[in-house]
């Protein structure tokens, strides 16, 4: 059972902020390492899946043992993008609602570098950042780090791959007293050299149940597909996921794009998110997935780090990932905080013989599910068809006098007579 957070040494300033949040018990992680942190001087090694209530494990105890008398930074928190970031800042944020005095900062791309060098001149204690941004104004001498005492990696497993020199450089740049926090889903051999490296001999593990189980609560599936036949099985999954909302996951910019781009022509609701895009545009999407005005995301690994919403019933491997850890930060989208959640995986022939790998290596099984019918797949892209005509706003260019023309020729019909030659025009065009 659960510990109370008051029971783990929080302060009633950030109590009184939980309460308000509704956050009253603890994680598994965070029962863990809030009280390491608190009460220890080592560095930290915390295995915890996306979902696990990390950013309050690392955040709560560091904010209350920031020194406001001390106007320097003297915490960094890392994450390999500016969602995430931009999370985790409006997180620790919500946390400090009774403690003003805990200045917080934000530095990710997207922002003009200027507006963020003024922001740096004001008392900054906590700063969340992505290593690029960072690095960025470090190289403009625009930030002091030598008080640094704590520094967190986030997602460190996503990081490496993405920034591996701009963390080694900024890891040396720092006071060899200062304290590593380091979370993780999985440990790939990049990271391992950084924590052998540069991290202490004594640095304390610690390991979420949550990672431990094995993806608990997610259903992972996998379905064979022809290559010719891989948009249509999509749709017919889709179609039988009505109601839910989920994340595709494709392994390139340009194969995102064009995803996104046939859900548009069928006038199924989606959003694409990719590096590419700017803050501005991926901040518009992620707000309408969160609001319910869409309901699928179609996203790159590095972008989807940052997504964190709650309810999705289900995730789609529209492409293998490449590493086993992007499918343990894929699949953790779905089943969050105690939920059931969905992985379905679809694959060519030649891909099947890789599921054992990803088996042995997460400890996970997944089950093989029957692709659709043809029949079926037929019958869903007609109703595809007929929802994208429901949806077509009228052409206001198309003359009265046209259209009257046309009225004419199906006076006659009734309504079910016009579908009934409707429907046979599409299937005679379409099979």
């Amino acid at each position: 059972m659960s510990r109370l957070l008051s029971d783990l040494g929080i302060n009633p300033q950030l109590q009184q902020a939980l309460n308000e949040l509704k956050i009253t018990e603890a994680t598994d992680i965070q029962e863990q390492v809030i009280p390491l942190i608190l009460n220890k001087n080592e560095d930290i090694v915390a295995l915890a899946k996306t979902g696990t209530g990390k950013t309050a494990a690392f955040g709560l105890p560091l904010i209350q043992m920031v020194d406001t008398e001390n106007e320097s930074i003297q915490t960094i928190v890392l994450s390999p993008t500016r969602e995430l970031s931009q999370q985790i800042y409006n997180n620790l944020r919500s946390f400090t609602k009774y403690s003003p005095e805990v200045k917080i900062t934000l530095l990710t791309g997207g922002a003009p570098l200027k507006t963020q060098i003024e922001e740096l001149k004001s008392p900054t204690h906590i700063v969340v950042a992505t290593p690029g941004r960072l690095m960025d104004l470090l190289e403009k001498n625009a930030l002091n780090l030598k008080s640094v005492k704590n520094l967190v990696l986030d997602e460190a497993d996503e990081m490496i791959q993405a920034f591996k020199d701009e963390l080694i450089s900024l890891i040396k740049s720092l006071s060899k007293s200062r304290r590593t926090l380091l979370f993780s889903a999985t440990i790939p051999g990049d990271l391992k050299d950084i924590v052998h490296n540069y991290m202490s001999k004594t640095a304390i593990t610690v390991e979420s149940d949550r990672v431990s189980i094995g993806h608990e609560g997610i259903d992972h599936q996998y379905l064979v597909v022809e290559p010719i036949e891989k948009l249509d099985v999509l749709l017919h999954f889709l179609s039988t996921q009505e109601g839910e909302r989920g994340i595709i996951f494709c392994r390139t910019k340009a194969a995102v794009n064009k995803l996104a781009k046939n859900l548009a022509i069928r006038k199924i609701s989606s959003g694409a998110l990719h590096g590419s895009l700017t803050q501005g545009i991926r901040d518009r999407i992620m707000d309408q997935f969160r609001d319910g005005h869409i309901d699928i995301l179609v996203a790159t690994d590095l972008v989807a780090r940052g997504i964190d919403v709650k309810g999705l019933g289900y995730i789609v491997n529209y492409h293998l990932p490449d590493t086993y850890e992007a499918y343990v930060h894929r699949s953790g989208r779905t089943g969050r905080a105690g939920e059931k959640g969905l992985s379905m995986t679809i694959l060519q022939k030649e891909e099947v013989a890789e599921i054992a790998g990803f088996e042995d290596e997460l400890g996970i099984q997944f089950k093989p599910v029957e692709k659709a019918k043809e029949e079926d797949i037929e019958s869903n892209n007609t109703l595809v068809w007929a929802k994208k005509v429901f949806k077509t706003k009228p052409n206001r260019q198309i003359s009265e006098e046209l259209k009257e023309e046309v009225k004419s020729i199906f006076k006659h019909l009734t309504k079910e007579e016009l579908i009934e030659k409707v429907l046979a025009n599409y299937w005679r065009e379409n099979n």
